[in-house]
């Protein structure tokens, strides 16, 4: 899929929105993405798949977790969700989602990645 209009018609719907802000700034997995939205994991991993089917995030497995991350190919739609990043203190909703994900990298919360180098 892709494309402008896809971008758009995914990110209409407000919880995928928060969930590619939040993605934008640090990959996680389904649990932390909950916590973060105070969303139900089933609602979370239909959001998930959605923007997966957009192709505007991917997953990387690790045991058992997974972890997704934003794939903005696009310029135009990286353009996009940066322009929307920068004015997050005019939108409340997403800029309580970022302080309380800064909240959670600072206290060490959040899920660990580690990542094969071999």
């Amino acid at each position: 899929m892709g494309g402008i209009s896809e971008f758009f018609k995914v990110m209409s719907d407000e919880t995928r929105l928060r969930i590619l802000v939040l993605l934008s700034q640090k990959e996680m997995c389904v649990c932390e993405i909950c916590d973060m939205l105070n969303v139900s994991q089933p609602k979370v991993s239909r959001h998930l798949a959605k923007l997966r089917d957009a192709d505007l995030v991917r997953d990387v497995r690790q045991g058992q977790w997974v972890f997704y991350y934003v794939n903005l190919n696009d310029g135009t739609l990286s353009e996009l969700l940066n322009i929307i990043v920068r004015n997050i203190n005019e939108h409340p909703v997403l800029k309580n989602d970022m302080h309380k994900l800064v909240e959670n990298i600072s206290q060490d919360k959040l899920c660990k990645r580690v990542v094969n180098l071999s």
